[in-house]
């Protein structure tokens, strides 16, 4: 009798085993220590988030459309802080941070206790690798905390590999992290550099992606649109008067003569689609030569498409010249896509899409459909508020600068002559909130003072840094922006068309499906964390949502 009933316990035990086996089958839930072979964190410099949509129709299956289709979409990615520029975009998604801690408080800023400029990514200690000039002499010291991409090194026992790339040097270096590597393009000679502080030598693989000397091959023929260009009806008529033109051309209209533009200046390459296209080759070729995702050890793909951001300073959100760089960012997507499937399997890695900023409609563009926007020119500003502290304290030039929407100081002065620094900060609050398209100004020492709603009160904090940050924040009107030319567009400030980005989700560990719960750009790399079960960077304030995972 006890033989059979041992029997028959054997066989519920083991028809228990076979059905929780068969319901995790089934759940398709991965097991605690399982990890992707690889991630790819691919952010598009200034992609609004309405691009998914306003472009969708044309957009490939094989593309973002199957990132959306098939991923997870976070519609409501709110970025929470100003200033949103790149470097801060960049340095928050792979932090978890914010400016207040992971210090990268805008591109460039004035060292508050020095009074020097900085730009985010200068390090006079190292040299270029790559090229003779000045370009390389970059690293991401100035980023006070770990990225996501440093807590996959350390827990792998720095054995995960970590590349970044984009064309530009904060853009490849901050997703980097402290001990990945970094690579962007050098303008003059049409390579990608990397620095001293990274290798003394560029990798074989590099020389050998550079002597393909793609560039030229991607100038040959004109920028015209992908499609007949009267089916481009998501945008403005072709030659608008908030358009820029490359050197050399009469108007802002198709065909762009690449060969002519690209002898006049170099640079004018990045305002082309075809960046986004030499990237992702670079990227690939980092992907290939490296054997990324090839291991038991999951690695790390950080790639910046820059040339959204160039096309749109250039032409504006509205224009053509912009749906066709998104049109043809999905087919080169697409073909990154492809190269993940064979290359390390479908299902075996995860990509997670978003930008690092949106941008503001041109002007020209908004007063033209009688929608309120203006410019803000912070130069004569800074003179008036300069004139204005003179007469009062008898000192002159108390303001060094207007940037990133902040009062800087020039607190040698303040100091030396023993002034009252509150007392001057209250005069500038008083003179800035009197001007035409201001609608707060704030002294940071005494933000909780101010009458501000939400989120704008957070957003500040957030982005204050006190030995990065101007001691005064300035808050302009919707539709209002800092100037710095009369065509275009730009970013930086707190409003919508500015902080609500892209955030998709795609590949293994990920659900289908898509949310309308607010979440923020510093829970990317909290998620990213869960989905790895790896330590979170030790500055993050975000958290891990919780829908996209499976």
């Amino acid at each position: 009798m006890k033989k059979v009933i041992l029997i028959a316990t054997a066989l519920m035990l083991v028809s228990g085993i076979s059905n929780a086996q068969q319901k995790s089958k089934i759940t398709n839930i991965p097991h605690p220590t399982a990890r992707p072979k690889l991630v790819v964190g691919i952010v598009v410099d200034q992609m609004r988030w309405d691009y998914l949509y306003r472009y969708y129709n044309r957009y490939t299956k094989g593309g973002l459309r199957r990132m959306l289709d098939l991923g997870f979409s976070c519609e409501n990615t709110l970025i929470n802080y100003i200033p949103s520029y790149t470097a801060v975009g960049h340095a928050t998604i792979f932090t978890g941070s914010v400016p207040a801690l992971h210090g990268i408080a805008g591109n460039n800023w004035v060292d508050q206790l020095t009074g020097k400029s900085m730009y985010c990514t200068d390090d006079s200690t190292v040299h270029s690798v790559g090229n003779e000039s000045a370009d390389g002499r970059m690293s991401p010291r100035n980023m006070l905390t770990t990225t996501i991409t440093d807590e996959l090194k350390m827990a792998t026992n720095f054995q995960a590999k970590v590349i970044g790339v984009s064309l530009k040097d904060r853009a490849s270096i901050l997703p980097a992290g402290h001990s990945g590597e970094a690579y962007w393009l050098d303008d003059a000679s049409g390579n990608f550099i990397t620095s001293s502080y990274y290798t003394s030598e560029l990798p074989a693989w590099v020389k050998s992606f550079n002597n393909k000397k793609r560039i030229e091959a991607l100038i040959t023929n004109e920028w015209n649109t992908l499609y007949p260009i009267g089916t481009y009806i998501a945008s403005d008529t072709d030659d608008k008067k908030w358009e820029g033109s490359f050197p050399g051309e009469a108007a802002p209209v198709f065909p762009h003569n690449l060969k002519e533009i690209y002898g006049k200046r170099k640079s004018s390459f990045r305002q082309t689609p075809f960046g986004n296209t030499l990237t992702l080759e670079m990227a690939k070729a980092a992907l290939i030569s490296n054997s990324m995702g090839k291991d038991s050890v999951t690695d790390f793909l950080a790639i910046n498409c820059a040339s959204t951001d160039y096309v749109g300073h250039q032409f504006g959100p509205n224009s053509i010249e912009v749906e066709d760089t998104y049109l043809r960012l999905d087919k080169d997507l697409e073909s990154l896509f492809k190269l993940l499937d064979s290359a390390v399997g479908k299902n075996q890695y995860t990509v997670f899409l978003s930008a690092d900023h949106g941008a503001a409609h041109s002007i020209g563009f908004m007063q033209e459909h009688k929608l309120p926007a203006d410019y803000w020119y912070e130069g004569p500003l800074q003179d008036t508020l300069n004139k204005v502290l003179t007469a009062k304290y008898k000192v002159a030039n108390l303001v060094s600068s207007i940037m990133n929407y902040q009062v800087n100081y020039n607190l040698a002065i303040i100091d030396s002559m023993e002034l009252d620094y509150k007392a001057i900060k209250e005069s500038t609050v008083a003179f800035l909130q009197r001007q035409p398209g201001i609608s707060f100004a704030v002294d940071m020492s005494f933000i909780g003072q101010a009458p501000l709603p939400e989120p704008l009160e957070s957003m500040m904090k957030n982005g204050y840094n006190f030995k990065r940050s101007g001691g005064v924040q300035i808050i302009l009107n919707p539709g209002w922006f800092e100037t710095y030319a009369k065509t275009g567009t730009t970013h930086g400030t707190w409003n919508p068309y500015d902080t609500h980005i892209p955030l998709v989700w795609y590949g293994w560990g990920i659900k289908k499906g898509s949310t309308n719960k607010e979440v923020y750009m510093t829970d990317i790399a909290a998620t990213v964390a869960g989905l790895l079960h790896i330590q979170m960077p030790n500055g993050c304030v975000g958290k891990v949502i919780e829908e996209v995972i499976r």
